[in-house]
């Protein structure tokens, strides 16, 4: 079936349109999803959010929400499937917001798929642009989104949620042997 079929599909907030230039005009502060918080295995980070100034209250749908789906609408086009951890940020019109509203489809499953080679060569194929490239809404509703059973869903996300965390320990470890490293040269240079 096409996203469009199985999911509600937005582009996020047209920030200029909301932004507050002087501090008079500032109605709201909100945390703001940015490329950067966007990795690419998939995985939302909120270590740098940004804040942003608004001259208005903003409707609840600008909003992230646990089981949305993000979607870069400039490659690499990472999806991501919003968590409990990682609700109520407010969404730039960079990416758009998927609601898979169907039952026999699970979010988590529409997220990996949509971070399949062959979904980002089906988005690679249809991206415009000059300087960057990028997908419209029209094209990202358009992806055909393989039909499985609930049950191979399941066993899909919960292998790629493994691998998630795999990958994730694997960064940690990484960046440990590095500051161990630094640290042994550094003694050993100083004695």
């Amino acid at each position: 079936m096409l996203l469009g079929e199985i999911a509600n599909v937005n582009t996020g907030l047209v920030l200029s349109r909301k932004k507050a230039e002087v501090s008079f005009e500032k109605k709201a502060t909100y945390k703001l999803i940015t490329l950067r918080n966007i990795i690419e295995d998939g995985l939302i980070s909120t270590a740098n959010l940004e804040e942003f100034d608004s001259n208005d209250k903003l409707d609840s749908h600008y909003f992230t929400k646990k089981g949305d789906i993000l979607m870069r609408l400039s490659e690499p086009n990472t999806a991501v499937l919003v968590g409990e951890e990682h609700e109520n940020l407010l969404v730039p019109s960079y990416f758009v917001v998927i609601k898979v509203e169907d039952t026999n489809y699970l979010p988590a499953y529409v997220a990996w798929y949509l971070n399949t080679v062959e979904v980002k060569k089906s988005l690679e194929r249809s991206q415009s642009g000059t300087t960057i490239l990028s997908t419209n809404q029209r094209i990202i509703k358009a992806l055909e989104i393989k039909e499985m059973s609930l049950d191979q869903q399941q066993n899909i996300t919960a292998i790629w949620q493994l691998h998630q965390k795999e990958k994730s320990l694997y960064r940690r470890l990484i960046d440990e042997k590095e500051c161990w490293f630094k640290e042994i040269t550094k003694q050993i240079i100083n004695q």
